[in-house]
């Protein structure tokens, strides 16, 4: 201050003036970045990323196809009540919307229960369908694990009166499908029964008001270790140490038909009907996973518990068995199971309609996927454009729309360049960095004779093609691409 005193005082108002105007730079600078930056748990798709997550979602659609699904559509939020009291302790996670003055409204927390509603709302009691659409949960995000707060879900299901364990298989047949056709490595899926555990913590000695609570500390075991489930159990719950401990036995059980025999046999199990019933109905899952020929990626586990409350029978988890860079494990990629009571909460009579169904986690999915192609350097490519239409002489600019407009009409994948006099070059490198594989180059002596010049860029071969012959050879030479 004392040597502002003595300075000129000019030159220190502008210095000052300079200073003051940065300043102001920088906070509304930081505001913007403050404006424009994404909700947490939230995240854009480039071209690039959009092509693989399309490449992902055609080979889901296409399986659930296969298997002949229709396709419904719900909205996006429900009434609150809807969503109310079906989720258990996952509650929290709904996203509820302001009050307007109106109706009180939530985001969709999963596309199981929307179903449910639209089942009971149309009064459909026979269907198999599959659904893709986003989701809310508010949730911590770990995007390196695909784990966010708006993503999609791919779900399939079947609702209607059949026999025993015949949907369940091929709901467990679609999900060996899915994963082995994404070639996302080695898999395993998980399955127990809502009335195995049930039974289990009867017999364990688990109070009936404490089967919900202490089955979603069961579901943390793919999180924690058992002691902290166990602690949890004991310390958080109020679990007795001895239910406790009696419960640790069995989850740490895995097999396949062999157990669910074994554990019909045991003294405490076999004293559950319900216990039973869900053994019993293993016993002819595992028989029609036979028939499918998937049992060898299929395990009983008895630590497998998904906290959602709907569930009713089966139920079913996909992991996959080695983990991602830097050993950080991606978490199930499907889960699923049977909700034979869901449908009645919302059918005024209550009358049930029993269904099955999986949800794919597309975005945990399309991380791997995503990883797997920055890994290998993959080209991908994020159009589908056959041929370009370009020149390489001046004034052809009507003649280039003329010949894109033509293959256009003949269902033709075309581009042409923005300009009335594109170099040559410019217009080849632009396939070569977007991986279009055919160049139409047309010129004045091309014209005169009635011929287009056809390029196949990799190759950087050309002949003359006739234009009445042009749509058909693109489509041959395009066939395989």
């Amino acid at each position: 201050c004392r040597h502002l005193a003595f300075t000129d005082c000019g030159y220190w108002t502008t210095w000052l003036g300079e200073l003051c105007h940065w300043t102001v730079f920088r906070c509304l600078a930081y505001a913007l970045f403050l404006s424009f930056h994404l909700s947490q748990g939230t995240r854009d798709y480039n071209p690039k990323q959009m092509a693989i997550r399309e490449k992902v979602f055609n080979t889901i659609i296409s399986c659930f196809k296969r298997h002949g699904a229709e396709n419904i559509d719900t909205p996006v939020f429900e009434l609150k009540e809807t969503l109310t009291g079906k989720y258990g302790e996952d509650s929290k996670l709904i996203y509820d919307l302001k009050d307007q003055g109106g109706e009180l409204l939530s985001l969709r927390y999963d596309l199981t229960v929307p179903f449910a509603r639209y089942l009971a709302m149309n009064k459909v009691t026979n269907i198999k369908r599959y659904h893709i659409a986003k989701v809310y949960r508010r949730d911590n995000p770990a995007m390196t694990r695909g784990r966010y707060r708006e993503f999609y879900q791919c779900d399939f299901d079947i609702a209607g009166q059949y026999d025993p364990m015949i949907p369940d298989a091929e709901c467990l047949k679609i999900v060996h499908e899915i994963l082995s056709e994404l070639e996302l490595g080695d898999f395993r899926i998980k399955v127990n029964d809502r009335r195995i555990l049930d039974g289990m913590f009867a017999v364990c000695g688990v109070p009936d008001d404490k089967f919900r609570t202490i089955c979603s500390t069961v579901d943390k075991l793919d999180k924690m270790s058992w002691e902290d489930v166990r602690s949890e159990m004991v310390k958080e719950k109020g679990l007795s140490e001895e239910a406790a401990d009696q419960i640790g036995q069995y989850v740490s059980l895995q097999g396949g038909m062999d157990l669910a025999e074994r554990l019909l046999q045991d003294a405490k199990m076999s004293q559950s009907k319900q216990a039973c019933a869900g053994l019993t109905d293993m016993k002819q899952l595992f028989s029609y996973l036979q028939l499918f020929q998937v049992t060898d990626k299929v395990v009983f586990d008895l630590s497998l518990a998904r906290g959602l409350d709907y569930y009713t029978g089966v139920i079913y988890e996909a992991i996959l068995t080695q983990t991602g860079p830097e050993g950080v494990s991606v978490g199930s990629v499907a889960g699923g199971g049977r909700y034979d009571g869901l449908v009645g909460m919302f059918d005024p009579k209550g009358r049930k309609v029993p269904c099955v169904g999986v949800s794919i986690g597309i975005e945990r999915v399309f991380s791997i996927m995503e990883q797997k192609a920055e890994a290998s350097a993959e080209k991908v490519r994020t159009t589908e454009t056959q041929v370009m239409v370009a020149s390489a002489q001046k004034n052809l600019l009507e003649e280039r729309l003329r010949l894109t407009a033509e293959l256009w009409n003949a269902g033709i994948k075309a581009e042409v360049m923005y300009k009335k006099n594109p170099k040559l070059l410019s217009q080849l490198q632009h396939c070569e960095d977007s991986g279009i594989p055919l160049v139409a180059i047309i010129g004045e002596q091309e014209l005169k004779d009635g011929v287009v010049k056809l390029r196949t860029v990799h190759s950087r071969e050309e002949i003359d093609v006739s234009r009445a012959e042009l749509v058909e050879e693109i489509k041959r030479r395009t066939s395989d691409v």
